[in-house]
This record gives structure tokens, sequence and C-alpha cells, in this order.
């Protein structure tokens, strides 16, 4: 009994490996010219905002955040839109 269980994983071990070194072979991961591209006009101009709000954010006192809002949440989406509305 175990000489059959031997014989049958001694014939199929070879295949197993075969076919995982394939699978490697033909995936290849995609260089960095490939997954960068180059971002939007408004992907841009949030990115600037998230700058400018974090930036303001960390400024604040601990007394100025709890007069702001607790959280960083409340308090981005409140400085987006006065900078949205200050651009406008």
């Amino acid at each position: 009994m175990l000489s059959r269980l031997l014989a049958a994983v001694a014939l199929v071990a070879p295949l197993l490996f075969a076919q995982a070194g394939t699978a490697k072979e033909a995936w290849t991961a995609p260089t960095a010219k490939e997954s960068a591209k180059e971002p939007s006009v408004a992907q841009s101009a949030a990115r600037e905002r998230q700058k400018k709000c974090g930036a303001e954010w960390r400024a604040l006192s601990a007394a100025d955040k709890s007069a702001q809002g607790p959280k960083w949440p409340q308090y981005y989406s409140k400085c987006v839109k006065r900078l949205k509305e200050q651009k406008a």
C-alpha cells in the first residue's frame, strides 16, 4: 500500500512542479513605466488640496482642532469646500 502511494507521488510530483514553473514564467510584473500614468488635472488638484489641508491640520493646536471639529474627515471636508470656493 505504501509503495503504491510513493509510486503515485513520484509520478505526479514532476507534473505539479512543471505547472508551477510555467505559471510563474507566463506572468510578468508590469514595469514602472507601464504602471505609472500621468494624473489627470482633477487628480492633481485634489492632491494639492489634500496637501494644503493636511499642512493646515498639522499646524493647528489641540485647542484649535477641537474648535474646528474633533476629527480629520470633518476638517478635511470643510477645508476642501473652502479651497474650492476660493478658486472659483
